[in-house]
């Protein structure tokens, strides 16, 4: 039986979950098709665009994200603090970027007196639009409706474009975090489609080492990727916990481990995050390569998946074996 949304994605668990979509025909949502030699390539930009727009809306963060042929994954962290610091007129003037509102809510934006009546309807709907501000479901749906809308224009037809409902699961900890960034970023790679961090299109890391290598090339009207935030202690930390050169270091040797042709050339000393987290090199390559399959509806230490399962009525997990892989301690 399906799980019901509510019960996968829980900000009171944890803030950072894994989405992923994928397109319905046999047409590509990017790239070029084969048969008929179309090329989507273009909508790569589409889907980068209005994540980071509807980032800059809804205070859900993106960790990392990988756009392919026929589907696209997303790394979100939910931004409770934000959400919940969000004046009245904040939550209204940032869900009328989205929706046309209510009558209400734009005679109090100009300042217009309210009724008792309106007062109550007001709040009403503030409360309800403050809650949807950080919710994934409601930020998936605004990213997908978008999509499906431009793309059945273009092809000049009607109809579903996307297979469901997005698929997400939720990472209870920092390695699950790291490992599932890890698999995102190497998508690309991964498939064979790019043949270096700096190739891979349409990825966060690879927008990540062009900012680095070029800081003044950031759009500075999108909401940046989360930064990682691995000097601040557990107390401050709101970004990811990790610094940026450790998580560069695992991935370029991750990258050159999981492709083949590369094997040869892979450095004998292990990255420092490997070291710090004691996980062992096979069953990190392992986790690169096949994350999205080890796991159901979420990631992290067993026992807190088995807790996280029960709380909501589920009977049991999947993935003991990988978690105790890369929890060793």
């Amino acid at each position: 039986m399906t799980t019901a949304r509510r019960q996968l994605i829980d900000a009171e668990s944890t803030p950072f979950y894994h989405v992923i979509n994928r397109c319905v025909r046999r047409a590509f949502l990017c790239g070029e098709d084969a048969l008929s030699g179309r090329s989507y390539e273009h909508r790569r930009g589409w889907i980068v665009d209005k994540i980071r727009q509807l980032s800059s809306i809804f205070c859900i963060d993106v960790c990392a994200y990988a756009v392919m042929s026929n589907h696209y994954h997303l790394v979100l962290k939910i931004d409770l603090a934000a959400q919940q610091s969000l004046s009245p007129f904040e939550v209204i003037e940032r869900w009328t970027l989205l929706f046309s509102g209510n009558p209400v809510a734009a005679k109090f934006l100009k300042g217009d007196s309210l009724s008792e009546g309106e007062r109550i309807l007001l709040d009403t709907l503030i409360s309800d639009w403050q809650e949807r501000l950080g919710s994934i479901s409601w930020f998936m749906r605004c990213l997908n409706e978008n999509i499906a809308r431009k793309a059945n224009r273009e092809d000049g037809c009607k109809g579903v474009f996307w297979e469901g409902r997005f698929k997400s699961q939720a990472l209870l900890d920092e390695q699950a975090l790291l490992a599932c960034m890890m698999y995102v970023d190497l998508n690309p790679i991964r498939a064979g489609i790019a043949d270096s961090l700096q190739t891979s299109d349409y990825t966060s890391i690879q927008e990540r080492i062009e900012e680095v290598a070029e800081p003044a090339t950031a759009n500075a009207s999108l909401k940046p990727l989360l930064q990682f935030d691995g000097a601040a202690t557990a107390a401050e930390q709101s970004g990811i916990p990790f610094h940026f050169a450790d998580y560069l270091e695992l991935i370029d040797w991750t990258g050159r481990a999981v492709r083949e042709d590369k094997r040869g050339f892979i450095a004998c000393s292990r990255p420092k995050l490997l070291l710090e987290l004691g996980i062992s090199d096979d069953a990190w390559i392992t986790s690169a390569k096949e994350f999205r399959r080890q796991y159901s509806g979420m990631s992290g230490r067993w026992d807190a998946m088995c807790a996280m399962k029960a709380k909501y009525g589920g009977k049991w997990c999947r993935g003991k074996q990988q978690s105790q892989a890369i929890h060793p301690h």
